[in-house]
């Protein structure tokens, strides 16, 4: 047996792999495991040789490309200093400090401190905490409940998960527990009735905001949860005068607004934050993802001093602050965190987000739009999906057992590029990293193009 023969033997038999069908996989029925050798920019090479486009950044994250050894020697070089010391009762480093002045600094609206995780997912279930202790410190102990939109994602962890609002995270595990409400997403092509503008579907979308509230009674609602621009939801970008009239219902209420932007954070949507496109001022902001660009994991909850103020003030009555983990501002992490920024700053690489974008997104439409089985081509930054419908017009789907979306994206996969068929719809989705160029955008276009007609003539000749 060869080497990568007896890793992917030993894998098989002894990880637990996330978003994989078990038995097919421990079988080997379904091939695999992809053993990932290397990365150098927008591409990857597997141990086979073969080498892809990355043309999801790894899950939304290698914003700066692979192969970055900027950032390889700050990991390293914190870690000769010291690799690890924890940040309970005051303590920090050089580069923790200076990272969170910079991120208080970048954020939208007046933020105030930066508590550190490992994930999105633990960083809202931070958001979540803080939520329920902002109020209690308050005296509004029933202020408590979360809204949250349906396909909006925010984690895989108990309270994130719970958030999440796709049943394929819940189902046979239990979620979503209680105190956590639902409402409908920012999604224009499939949710507005017909004839309804964007205007008209954000109208409707905010009053049934405020009913909900008023349903639950605001006194026992504490926030609202979404992404600026939705992501494996579909990457849905929000309709036009969503965000404006969402946030009037909020402050009408009293409801604090955590903006999730674990995808659209540090340049995804061709502003550092999302919140900044849309004109969000989030109470409560996190992120992870593009804050170090995956190198290692950080994640961030990003506090405003409206949140902060009662918090410090209830120090004074409850003692110190109950919430912190092992790794919370961890010293390589917050060293990747600082190398990443400065690379993103240096090289312009928002605008570059933005621009690279915009022609991601005309080259998708000018290729796809009037695809018989193309329902809609959209996009934002260097976000971009396709989705598929046998009757576009009437936003008929697929039947789930032909898995278009995934056999679509396997087919770009067979072609050495890497797209993602996102879950519970049959949707192609992209995020490039911000150094990708246009010749390697024609790529990404040239490769799906092959992907969908191939598809395409199956369903054509299937009987």
């Amino acid at each position: 047996m060869g080497y990568f023969a007896e890793i992917a033997d030993l894998d098989r038999k002894s990880v637990l792999h996330p978003s994989t069908y078990l038995k097919e996989f421990a079988s080997g029925e379904g091939g695999g495991p992809t053993i990932i050798e290397s990365g150098a920019g927008v591409f990857i090479k597997d141990a086979a040789g073969k080498q892809y486009l990355d043309g999801f950044s790894g899950l939304y994250c290698v914003n700066v490309g692979y192969g970055r050894t900027e950032i390889a020697d700050a990991i390293a070089k914190q870690a000769q200093k010291i690799a690890y010391y924890h940040s309970y009762v005051g303590h920090t480093t050089d580069e923790l400090a200076k990272l969170s002045a910079r991120l208080v600094e970048m954020a939208p609206g007046e933020m105030s401190k930066v508590f550190y995780g490992l994930s999105g997912s633990d960083a809202n279930e931070t958001q979540a905490k803080l939520v329920w202790y902002y109020h209690n410190l308050r005296g509004l102990p029933r202020k408590k409940k979360i809204i949250a939109r349906d396909r909006g994602y925010h984690g895989c962890s108990v309270m994130s998960g719970s958030l999440t609002g796709m049943a394929f995270y819940h189902n046979q595990m239990d979620l979503p527990i209680s105190g956590v409400l639902r409402t409908g997403a920012a999604y224009h092509y499939m949710d507005a009735v017909p004839g309804e503008t964007e205007e008209q579907f954000s109208d409707r979308r905010a009053a049934e905001l405020e009913a909900l509230i008023l349903k639950a009674d605001p006194d026992t609602v504490g926030a609202f949860i979404a992404e600026p621009v939705m992501g494996t939801g579909g990457i849905v970008p929000a309709p036009s005068g969503y965000w404006t009239k969402i946030q009037a219902v909020l402050k009408k209420y009293d409801v604090l607004l955590i903006a999730d932007e674990v995808i659209t954070g540090f340049g995804r949507t061709g502003r550092m934050f999302g919140s900044e496109l849309y004109g969000i001022e989030p109470d409560l902001i996190t992120v992870a993802k593009g804050l170090t660009c995956g190198y290692v994991p950080l994640s961030a909850s990003i506090i405003s001093q409206k949140v902060y103020q009662v918090l410090e003030e209830g120090s004074a009555r409850f003692g110190s602050f109950p919430h912190g983990y092992t790794y919370t501002g961890h010293p390589l992490g917050a060293a990747a965190a600082n190398a990443v920024l400065d690379i993103i700053e240096r090289d312009g690489l928002v605008a570059q987000a933005e621009r690279r974008g915009a022609y991601l997104l005309a080259q998708l439409k000018d290729r796809f739009s009037e695809l018989p089985i193309v329902a809609e081509v959209r996009g934002v930054g260097l976000l971009a999906a396709i989705e598929f419908s046998p009757d576009p017009a009437n936003k008929t789907a697929f039947d789930p057992a032909l898995h278009i979306g995934a056999r679509i994206a396997q087919g770009c996969r067979d072609r050495g590029l890497i797209a993602r068929g996102m879950p519970e719809r049959d949707i192609l989705g992209f995020a490039p990293a911000f150094i990708v160029s246009e010749l390697e955008i024609d790529q990404i276009v040239d490769v799906t193009d092959q992907a969908v007609r191939q598809v395409m003539n199956q369903l054509a000749s299937k009987p």
